[in-house]
């Protein structure tokens, strides 16, 4: 009873407030952590990002003619260019602690490089290879100039301004969740192997640091590591005690700890180099093929970039700070054309759920993981023990990272009125769309071997099943299109749509967190007056 005897009054319950920055992150991008713990943790990057390096090569070069030795020496480039990506985009990019690796999103255009009907007189195995090869330089050359062009000159930037927190959900949550078909179905492909590994991964990094208080986060910072280590270790026992002796010849591919081929093909020491396969060839239908391609993995960068800069607890990306970050993307696909690297770039999903994992964003420890993908790219021999590692392990990691990075897109919901029908709508329909539509592209092309569009022209083929076949890319633009054209100039919607948080990070300048962020080194910023 209160005094005078008024009954007490009940505490209402509070909601949780908006946090612009996530809470609870060990180290900002700008907060190293001591040295000794960096490198691990920029070598647990690399062992990640390695899994992207190793399939997408592992997959194309026996198409295209190669062998072990031009699979090994694709690796390296795909890994050496990586390396220097990712230095360019911390340092002078987005300046996010993000990883520029390869892209899933280029496959389906290199393989109608590859099945191109020009390449088939070719007997030479050897030959054939490299003048496919050539062929996809050029066309990742002309396809680099689209996100140059928009990240540069500032139009990128004029794009990412009507951005909204009920837009970004979508585009955010399904950059991750969409690419669950690398998760459990990589893990089953040997599910001995990659069963311990995510029961693993999740009971080292979720349980252990609540059973074994020490207070230091060794076993939920650095749980990759202890755990591939393991697993990789039992998988060598598997094999070298004869549990796959007989099996099929798919099983022992995806379990064997020996089968990869890339530690006697690779060289001790090689270092790659720009036009290493030969003069790139360009076709005009292909190019335009791989610039769609190019621009579906402008939208999930996009997409990617903010959930780095959430895991890495900065402040909302300014469209000037988004817009450079594309442009220097544009730079890493060029890149990728010139070195040879069979595939574009794009920002790798899986090392952002890292961040998320190891509550960790520092900038520097990104840029010691790119020295680790230089060193390893040039000492051949050493980089391909790592790529050996069995893709089942890496799947297993896979089922981690990309549901952090589309839980780092829910969260967004924060700033939205949830309460909203059009917030409910907007946000109900872009990801039932954004499954949906890509769900029936591919469904078509596994069972018809082509795509719902299949005319003569393979290049028109691939610039509308491609972007129609990415989850994040069908829902981050319908829901950019509803949330714009869907009364948006009614105050109240403007706040149910959460803009209202968003619009004073317009401009990083003025705002001393934006600025301590994202700002340029070398007093480079007023190089980029446009971005």
């Amino acid at each position: 009873m209160a005094a005078g005897g008024a009954p007490a009054k009940a505490v209402e319950p509070q909601p949780h407030p908006p946090k612009e920055q996530l809470p609870n992150i060990s180290y900002c991008i700008t907060s190293p952590p001591p040295w000794p713990e960096a490198i691990l943790l920029g070598f647990q990057h690399y062992l990640v990002m390695l899994g992207t390096i190793v399939i997408i090569p592992s997959s194309l070069v026996p198409q295209m003619g190669g062998g072990n030795e031009e699979k090994a020496k694709v690796i390296q480039t795909l890994l050496f260019v990586a390396g220097l990506n990712t230095l360019l985009q911390s340092l002078f990019g987005s300046r996010l602690p993000a990883v520029i690796g390869g892209s899933y999103t280029f496959v389906p255009t290199t393989i109608s490089i590859i099945l191109a009907g020009r390449f088939s007189d070719t007997s030479d195995p050897v030959e054939r290879f490299k003048r496919i090869m050539r062929a996809i330089q050029g066309s990742l050359i002309v396809a680099s100039t689209l996100q140059i062009v928009l990240g540069f000159s500032g139009l990128w930037r004029n794009v990412t301004r009507f951005l909204s927190p009920l837009s970004v959900v979508p585009l955010v949550s399904l950059v991750g969740f969409g690419l669950y078909e690398f998760g459990f179905p990589g893990v089953a492909k040997c599910v001995e192997i990659g069963l311990p590994q995510l029961i693993l991964v999740v009971f080292v990094s979720q349980y252990m640091p609540h059973v074994i208080k020490s207070g230091k986060h060794v076993f939920d910072r650095f749980a990759v590591i202890f755990t591939v280590v393991i697993v990789w270790i039992y998988a060598h026992l598997l094999t070298v005690g004869g549990a796959y002796n007989g099996k099929a010849q798919k099983t022992q591919l995806s379990c064997r700890t020996d089968r990869a081929g890339l530690i006697d093909a690779a060289p001790w020491i090689r270092v790659p180099y720009p036009f290493q396969w030969g003069a790139p060839s360009f076709d005009a239908g292909e190019a335009f093929a791989m610039m769609m391609a190019s621009f579906v993995a402008l939208v999930e960068s996009t997409g990617a970039f903010i959930a780095v800069s959430r895991y890495a607890s900065a402040t909302p990306m300014p469209p000037s700070i988004l817009s450079r970050g594309v442009g220097w993307q544009g730079v890493a696909i060029l890149l990728s054309g010139l070195f040879g690297t069979v595939n574009g770039s794009s920002v790798s999903v899986e090392n952002a759920g890292l961040l998320a994992l190891t509550r960790v964003g520092s900038r520097r420890v990104v840029q010691i993981s790119a020295g680790f993908m230089i060193f390893f790219s040039i000492l051949g021999k050493f980089g391909a023990v790592f790529a050996s590692i069995p893709a089942p392990i890496i799947a297993a990691l896979y089922c981690l990272f990309f549901a952090y990075v589309g839980a780092g897109g829910l969260s967004f919901l924060q700033f939205c009125n949830l309460n909203s029908f059009r917030t409910k709508f907007i946000l109900g329909f872009s990801v039932f769309m954004g499954l949906s539509v890509p769900q029936y592209f591919n469904e078509y092309t596994a069972i018809n071997g082509y795509g719902p569009v299949h005319t003569g022209a393979r290049w028109f083929n691939d610039i509308v099943n491609v972007p129609l076949s990415s989850e994040a890319f069908v829902a981050g633009c319908l829901a950019y299109f509803l949330d714009n054209t869907l009364h948006r100039k009614d105050s109240a919607i403007r706040k149910d749509r959460g803009k209202h948080w968003w619009d004073k990070f317009r401009s990083f300048k003025g705002d001393s967190r934006s600025e301590e962020f994202y700002s340029l080194p070398f007093n480079l910023n007023k190089y980029f007056p446009s971005v």
